[in-house]
């Protein structure tokens, strides 16, 4: 018996310690909070605290009346189905499967109330089992705790497989790993409901998630990488006085098209979440060849000769020679192949009349296709040294006459759809 409370207090201590550090780190890196991972852990530490308290008065009946050992057994077991409910929501939210709709929004509900609604109404009944080693609770509302976790549990699992794409790839073995470790202990409680591990669930759960997506380092950390990336693509637009928030505007352009193309038919089961992250951190670097660029060509005011444009035209290879030998080193091998394919082909055209190579359709790059709506777009709808912007309209009907011919047809289609959005974007950032 003595075992099972040092257990419940070493689960509170790790728990605490968890909260401690968070907080800690969320404010003194002052990185945004994660509104599911905040239920997450107020639930996470309200079930451990009920769960031990229940373990001793259950073991300690002198202690508490019974109607008090009643009131705490119902918060344990509330506090479980919240528990396991929070745990649900983190994850569909990390995998982007939230419903918006209000009939899936009550189906994913459904469980938790009716289970709520059995604990409350057959509390009274609950009986106590003296065991080998301690006393535990059962009772139809103890079967109905289970039976709700194990649903949530297996659509869990259910929405694990069929979301894989969602979660980065570096991720997703301690991701699964964690879940399925879970699955085994929640199994074990079932199968031998006087081990009492549902706090040790709780933890493994928190500390698994608190590891590989919410330490507030390496997010901190990802956002250096990505702060100097940009950066990295300023040393370029600051030569160019004609390019002032082309790359602000361009990378929001992009995230805006990735955001549709993830809801359409065609292009869902290629936007992963490495895909989306990967090229909405290449985007700044789309012209980073032009550092290469003579000054008196990059600024020039009039229209480029024949020969000035050939020499402008090689910002494409200098471009991706650059990424080669910047990022060569990364570990991220997928960034870096878009980051090159971003600089390299961006300027290449649907109908196979684009620089560098001259490819066609679909042997261009997906990822060059995105930047290269999101390049033009932002071009003729900024001021340049040769030109002023042009009205958005117009902006608006040059991409769709290039539709086949410069540009993707069915990113086109999708820009499109996303014009009010575009515009939005715009006035945001003109």
């Amino acid at each position: 018996m003595l075992v099972f409370l040092k257990f419940h207090i070493a689960c509170i201590s790790i728990t605490l310690f968890i909260i401690l550090i968070y907080l800690k780190n969320i404010l003194g890196n002052k990185i945004k909070c994660n509104y599911f991972f905040n239920n997450l852990v107020f639930f996470s530490l309200l079930e451990i605290i009920c769960d031990g308290t229940t373990y001793y008065t259950v073991n300690h009946p002198e202690s508490c009346s019974p109607a008090v050992n009643l009131i705490l057994h119902g918060l344990f077991f509330i506090s479980l189905d919240l528990n396991i409910f929070a745990v649900f929501l983190y994850i569909l939210n990390y995998v982007r499967e939230i419903p918006s709709k209000k009939r899936y929004g009550l189906l994913i509900f459904s469980p938790l109330i009716i289970s709520l609604l059995i604990v409350l109404i057959f509390l009274k009944d609950i009986y106590y089992v003296e065991g080998k080693y301690t006393n535990y609770s059962m009772g139809v509302s103890v079967y109905a705790c289970f039976i709700c976790m194990f649903i949530y549990f297996c659509s869990l699992l259910g929405v694990l497989f069929a979301r894989l794409k969602y979660i980065e790839q570096k991720k997703r073995f301690s991701f699964i790993f964690t879940l399925f470790v879970a699955f085994f202990v929640m199994l074990l409680q079932f199968v031998y409901p006087e081990f009492l591990v549902t706090a040790f669930l709780s933890v493994l759960i928190l500390l698994g998630f608190y590891i590989s997506l919410e330490d507030p380092y390496i997010k901190k950390l990802n956002t250096y990488n990505n702060y100097m990336v940009t950066n990295f693509a300023n040393l370029v637009e600051n030569r160019d006085n004609n390019t002032g928030g082309h790359i602000i505007r361009t990378q929001k352009y992009v995230t805006l098209l990735l955001k549709k193309m993830k809801n359409s038919r065609e292009f869902q089961s290629i936007i992963t979440r490495d895909f989306e992250n990967n090229m909405i951190n290449a985007a700044p670097l789309h012209d980073i060849g032009k550092i290469s660029t003579p000054d008196n060509i990059l600024q020039k005011p009039g229209k480029l000769t024949d020969e000035e444009f050939s020499i402008m035209k090689m910002h494409t290879i200098a471009g991706s020679e650059i990424i080669i030998d910047s990022f060569g080193n990364l570990e991220n091998k997928e960034f870096l192949n878009t980051a090159y394919d971003v600089a390299r082909y961006h300027h290449e055209k649907w109908n196979g009349k684009g620089y560098p190579e001259g490819l066609k359709e679909k042997k261009i790059p997906l990822c060059a296709r995105i930047m290269a709506i999101a390049d033009v777009f932002d071009a003729v709808s900024a001021d340049r040294c040769y030109r002023a912007a042009l009205p958005l309209e117009k902006c608006f009907q040059i991409i769709q006459e290039g539709s086949g011919s410069d540009f993707d047809p069915a990113l086109v289609k999708l820009f499109m759809e996303a014009k009010s959005d575009v515009m939005e974007l715009y006035a945001k950032n003109s």
